[in-house]
């Protein structure tokens, strides 16, 4: 599992999971693990964490501001344990988006000063697919066609006293008209556009890395569909 707080992937995996400790830049045991952020840098690694670990981790990611790194990876053997406690200790709200992709272009937004992709949050009764497709329309004022699911996104925010982690479920669309295309001001964008490869890429640079990540693994999925109507 990968989670975003404060735009830092956190990834929690098993220790089969692991081939190759020198792809990290700190490798720490749990019992060397202090409560303290100075540890905290590149590409980071810890090994044995239990649920008080993990405590200290959210902790520290969450309240302090630490330059230089880059995501914190953490291994344990009480995997489905330690997913649990995580999802615990925030309220969680389910999202669902898109990558809308034609001739060679992908729909990009413009929200509160980063380049981002629509999606927004399930309604009751909803299906993610169904609840993605709605977004998508609603934040760009166009007509799309659903095809298949890119991947799951988890990241963290705070709303007022409140922890939030979203999960968004994102799935690759192809355009059906755009003729009246146009951003969804009440939510915070700006800008609907169109992007080449290299205009994404460019964009990239000043979106967050969850996004970064979708777009990854969208590209590693090349769309069935890539002509409008």
């Amino acid at each position: 599992m990968r989670i975003y707080i404060k735009d830092t992937p956190l990834r929690i995996k098993r220790p089969e999971q692991i081939k190759d400790k020198t792809l990290y830049d700190e490798v720490v045991q749990e019992e060397d693990l202090l409560i303290n952020e100075k540890k905290f840098r590149g590409k980071m690694l810890i090994f044995n964490a239990d649920r008080n670990t993990i405590k200290t981790i959210l902790f520290i990611l969450h309240n302090k501001k630490i330059k230089g790194l880059e995501s914190v990876t953490v291994v344990t053997p009480y995997y489905d344990e330690a997913i649990e406690y995580i999802k615990s200790k925030f309220k969680i709200i389910k999202a669902a988006g898109g990558v809308v992709y034609d001739k060679g272009k992908v729909l990009m937004i413009h929200r509160l000063g980063k380049w981002d992709l629509p999606k927004g949050k399930i309604e009751s009764g909803e299906s993610f697919r169904v609840g993605a497709q709605r977004e998508v329309e609603e934040e760009c004022n166009i007509e799309v066609d659903v095809l298949d699911r890119v991947c799951t996104t988890w990241h963290t925010y705070t709303k007022g006293e409140k922890s939030i982690l979203k999960k968004t479920v994102w799935y690759q669309m192809t355009c059906l008209n755009d003729s009246k295309m146009k951003p969804q001001i009440e939510e915070g964008i700006d800008e609907v556009m169109w992007m080449n490869k290299k205009e994404v890429e460019v964009a990239q640079y000043n979106a967050y890395r969850s996004i970064q990540h979708v777009y990854k693994k969208f590209k590693k999925k090349l769309p069935t569909t890539t002509h409008r109507s």
